[in-house]
């Protein structure tokens, strides 16, 4: 089994979890705070890097702003599918009004889109809204891809 180490959604301090501890019940050695609350956290540039470091859980990320009408129809299904896939994903969104460095260090063209990262690469992405059962698979494609690039690279 991979060491794996979780960044903290609170102060993004990055922490290494053992194998086999139960990571839902997680919580962050530095801040006190649980790793995991079943819901996405809001990304910002400052907190990215701690995020999508080698070692760590792939990063879903909603590029969505707020006057965006597609964007509010879709959060309630991605706040929904946050629950479901943690600990083994981790949710997080960013505002690209207010965070508009990522959405340009992504070439972000149009919200929502949708963005996977693993291992400090863009492994799959996706624009328009989806609803829970498109984003789903969605999600169990782009995570496949992401173990067969993640097995090719080693």
């Amino acid at each position: 089994m991979k060491a794996l180490t979780v960044a903290c959604p609170h102060c993004h301090a990055r922490i290494p979890q053992a194998p086999g501890v139960e990571l839902k019940s997680a919580r962050c050695g530095a801040c006190g705070e649980a790793l995991f609350a079943g819901q996405p956290m809001h990304l910002s540039t400052a907190g990215f890097d701690a995020h999508t470091a080698e070692g760590g859980l792939p990063l879903l990320i909603d590029f969505w702003a707020d006057w965006c009408g597609p964007c509010r129809s879709m959060a309630p299904v991605f706040e929904s599918l946050a629950a479901e896939f943690e600990p083994h994903v981790r949710f997080a969104k960013v505002d690209t009004d207010a965070e508009s460095a990522l959405a340009t260090y992504f070439r972000i063209q149009t919200v929502p889109t949708l963005s996977l990262i693993h291992h400090r690469r863009e492994v799959a992405r996706v624009s328009g809204v989806l609803f829970a059962g498109d984003l789903r698979r969605w999600i169990w494609s782009a995570l496949s891809e992401a173990e067969e690039t993640a097995t090719a690279v080693s």
